[in-house]
């Protein structure tokens, strides 16, 4: 049976529309490169394209030396990473990385229900 293509542009417009605090998504391929990304309309982007480019290859590289891990301590379920002006979620699936940010006022509660919600949509990366 044939995997469904998964549109990614639909992906990360889905995730940018769970919450008006939601600032930017991508979708990353193991190597850090940017398979899709959107800045949410009327936010001023934080990185410029090449910074956004070398952050998106960090994660990836933070990905491969996060497996080390896995086996002592299990696999990562989300990375969360809360600065001065922007919360950064990652989320590992099978074959992608999800990276995206909010607004950093946002109760960790709703933060959390976010990174439930971005998992099921995708679910299918």
């Amino acid at each position: 049976m044939a995997s469904k293509k998964v549109n990614m542009l639909d992906v990360v417009q889905k995730i940018l529309k769970l919450d008006t605090k939601m600032r930017f998504a991508a979708i990353i391929d193991p190597k850090g490169k940017i398979r899709e990304a959107i800045m949410k309309t009327g936010k001023t982007n934080l990185k410029n394209q090449k910074e956004e480019e070398h952050f998106c290859n960090q994660v990836a590289q933070r990905r491969s030396m996060r497996k080390e891990f896995d086996r002592s301590l299990g696999k990562v379920r989300y990375v969360h990473v809360e600065r001065e002006r922007v919360s950064q979620m990652v989320i590992y699936t099978k074959r992608n990385i999800v990276y995206f940010t909010m607004e950093p006022e946002m109760p960790i509660s709703t933060k959390i229900r976010l990174i439930t919600k971005v998992k099921k949509i995708t679910a299918d990366l």
